[in-house]
């Protein structure tokens, strides 16, 4: 449970670098960051579809039977996007490079009480999606520690833009780095507090069951960030071909791990 917790801390906090990068450098490498993205995109999709929907189907099958147990895990997995969606549509989120550029013009009018607006917006956002990533890396952690490193290092590296989407706003609103830094590293607070709550809520339920529906929407939530927020940003940071290799090498890096545990 330790390490569980840890490691979604590790995951959560990984927006101050985000907004690090952007307070304490001249100019961030968008192509590294494209790649980087393309590389947390390639995990996640991997290890969701070969790894942890897999786990879904073996612990749903032991209840319900292999042919209940496959429906139960697809219908899990499709419920995982819906929820991520829904979130996604009611409350959406600021972050990607196109409203950044918008951002960084509105900082050079000097309008610091919209910006101020937009950045404290913008770090409620991320923290309510940050809620089920969370709990997603706790759970993955608890059942399989190796799986729970993957998920974390995939959702840390996705949790940079966004702490360069709360810095950049707040930074040019208030002209100080420490409150830019500050709410950017608040807003990562939601992921080992979102996992901490869902997992007391929950624990009295944990068993083959429960675990099986938990996967299966993990892995879902997964591939909607994957294809719906990494992607498309990748892209936008940088040469589509680039956010492409990342993620190719990401799947490789995601089955060459896994390989060393079986």
């Amino acid at each position: 449970m330790w390490l569980a917790f840890l490691l979604t801390l590790f995951a959560g906090l990984a927006t101050g670098i985000g907004s690090l990068m952007i307070l304490f450098t001249s100019k961030t490498n968008k192509k590294i960051l494209s790649f980087s993205l393309g590389l947390s995109a390639g995990v996640m999709i991997y290890v969701s579809f070969v790894e942890i929907l897999q786990k879904s189907i073996e612990s749903l099958s032991i209840v319900y039977g292999e042919k209940l147990g496959n429906i139960y895990a697809i219908c899990g997995f499709f419920a995982g996007i819906a929820l991520i969606a829904l979130i996604d549509k009611f409350i959406p989120k600021v972050g990607n490079p196109h409203e950044i550029h918008l951002i960084e013009e509105i900082g050079e009018q000097n309008n610091q009480k919209e910006l101020m607006r937009i950045g404290i917006f913008t770090a409620l956002a991320i923290a309510l999606h940050n809620f089920p990533e969370g709990l997603a890396t706790f759970i993955a952690t608890i059942e399989d520690p190796s799986m729970g490193i993957a998920i974390t290092v995939a959702i840390a590296i996705h949790n940079i833009p966004e702490g360069i989407a709360v810095a950049i706003p707040i930074y040019y609103a208030s002209n100080s780095r420490k409150k830019a830094f500050k709410y950017s590293f608040l807003s990562g607070l939601s992921e080992p507090i979102g996992a901490l709550i869902g997992y007391f809520l929950f624990i009295q339920f944990f068993g083959d069951s429960a675990f099986g529906f938990i996967f299966a929407a993990v892995a879902g939530i997964m591939v909607y960030i994957s294809l719906d927020e990494l992607l498309p940003a990748a892209k936008e940071y940088g040469e589509h071909h680039i956010s492409i290799c990342g993620l190719i090498i990401g799947m490789i890096i995601m089955a060459i791990s896994l390989l060393l545990f079986i």
